[in-house]
């Protein structure tokens, strides 16, 4: 694999991907003055933002979403807008970085997703990355004529089986199956064109999707759950994880597990990219940092966050007292049905350090259980390095507190340091998103696999190494 240029011989290069949400990620960001504070319908800001992304050279930029609407619109901003078509405007305001979207596997169905992301991959000319989510939450199953979400694990075998016929029909154009030639009258040769005739528990899909194979052939295929679930349905098909991630021996152990659990199922390790979310406050000093990080949650409104607290917890509001510890008698993680790992994050960050719900409350606020870090650009470049270094992490999702500002901030004076370090490009060298997290295009299992074997090669096939 040819080298990026900034990044030192033998070491495999760091990635970046910036998680990219209305006017940051902490709870009370868009109560700064320099805040848009309609930002979350803006796609002038969202432009902007994309803009200082790729002048940063980041592999990518992430938009999260949900089919309900997340928390109480009269307290902060809540209102999204959907995330391909913001990323399909995203596509002609950049020409390098990498545009994931998330998109559910229950509340989809893989015909009209699959052809949404092979537009907005053959739109960017191969830079689209889908985000993986089961999701939960009985108020996101009553907007779909459902009573109440379906079980974790139920959940979690309809979502591989949506991958699966994702797969199948983005392989149902073999990459030569457009010819355009106009002296013989024939633009597309019908043999290279396939049913899937697709039939399963959750699914039964005919076939062929009606936009030809994407550039990259697949988008990029992305996953943030951490349950034991989480994890499998990550080794069998993701190509890179967001994760959640307090400490570095967490971190550690949670890398770890996840590349063990892809070598089982017969992957290279080096296939899947981990990267867990940070959530950097930088100043010019340590003190001035921490200054910008308290402010913030000096704005946080307690009552709102406490509500939003129970509700993760599946508690009620008046059990949490603002200056206690949290109550003893919560439940368990098996009695949680979604969002298990995060309730787990949460649990045990309050139980480690023995913070009251008021603490807890300051601690999510930046980053909702991601690790939020404030200091210098030179220690925020220093906590990057040692969790790369350490085994910990492939690379990082950014996830800046204050937007567009601390977006800025990362890109003008902690990218630098990367770069200097040999950690980081400092140009583009491919062109799709595959390239820049140095993974293959895949092969088309419908037309490239061997004679006999029915047509059909595995998803999560083993991929080259690329391990460091």
């Amino acid at each position: 694999m040819p080298r990026t240029p900034g990044a030192t011989p033998g070491r495999a290069p760091l990635h970046l991907n910036a998680f990219l949400m209305s006017t940051g990620h902490h709870e009370a960001s868009w109560r700064l003055a320099e805040s848009p504070a309609r930002a979350n319908s803006d796609i002038e800001h969202y432009k902007n933002l994309a803009r200082i992304a790729e002048r940063g050279r980041l592999d990518s930029l992430f938009l999260a979403d949900s089919p309900v609407l997340m928390g109480d619109p009269g307290r902060r901003p809540s209102a999204k807008l959907e995330p391909t078509v913001l990323l399909t405007a995203l596509a002609g305001a950049t020409e390098h970085i990498g545009l994931i979207a998330t998109a559910s596997t229950s509340y989809n169905e893989p015909y009209n997703l699959a052809r949404r992301f092979a537009s907005l991959d053959h739109v960017s000319g191969g830079r689209a990355g889908w985000n993986i989510v089961t999701t939960a939450g009985a108020d996101a199953a009553r907007n779909f004529g459902l009573d109440d979400t379906p079980l974790h694990r139920d959940r979690y075998r309809r979502a591989a089986e949506f991958v699966e016929v994702s797969t199948k029909l983005w392989d149902s154009w073999a990459d030569d199956a457009v010819v355009a030639d106009k002296e013989r009258g024939v633009h597309a040769l019908a043999d290279r064109v396939r049913r899937i005739d697709h039939s399963g528990p959750y699914f039964r899909v005919d076939g062929p999707l009606n936009v030809q194979r994407p550039p990259q052939g697949y988008p990029l295929l992305v996953q943030a759950g951490s349950s034991e679930d989480g994890k499998d349905f990550a080794a069998r098909y993701a190509e890179a994880v967001f994760t959640a991630q307090q400490t570095l021996e967490e971190g550690i152990a949670f890398y770890q597990d996840v590349k063990r659990r892809a070598q089982a199922v017969g992957r290279d390790p080096g296939g899947i990219k981990i990267l867990p979310g940070i959530v950097p406050v930088i100043g010019d000093t340590e003190a001035e940092a921490r200054e910008l990080d308290a402010e913030l949650d000096r704005l946080i409104m307690p009552e709102y966050a406490k509500r939003q607290l129970a509700e993760r917890l599946r508690i009620a509001p008046d059990d949490l007292a603002l200056d206690e510890e949290l109550p003893d008698d919560i439940p368990t993680e098996d009695e949680i049905e979604g969002a298990k790992s995060r309730y787990t994050l949460v649990v045990e960050l309050a139980r480690r350090e023995r913070l009251t719900v008021r603490q807890l409350i300051g601690r999510l606020g930046g980053g909702r259980g991601h690790r939020t870090f404030a200091g210098t650009a030179e220690q925020v470049a220093d906590t990057i390095e040692h969790w790369y270094d350490s085994g910990a992490a492939d690379g990082f999702n950014i996830m800046p507190a204050v937007l567009p500002s601390g977006l800025e901030t990362f890109v003008d004076r902690v990218v630098p340091i990367l770069q200097e370090r040999g950690l980081f490009r400092t140009e583009y060298t491919g062109r799709t998103l595959r390239e820049h997290y140095g993974l293959p295009r895949p092969a088309n299992q419908l037309f490239d696999t061997p004679a006999g074997s029915g047509g059909q090669a595995p998803v999560g096939r083993p991929v080259p190494a690329r391990a460091r």
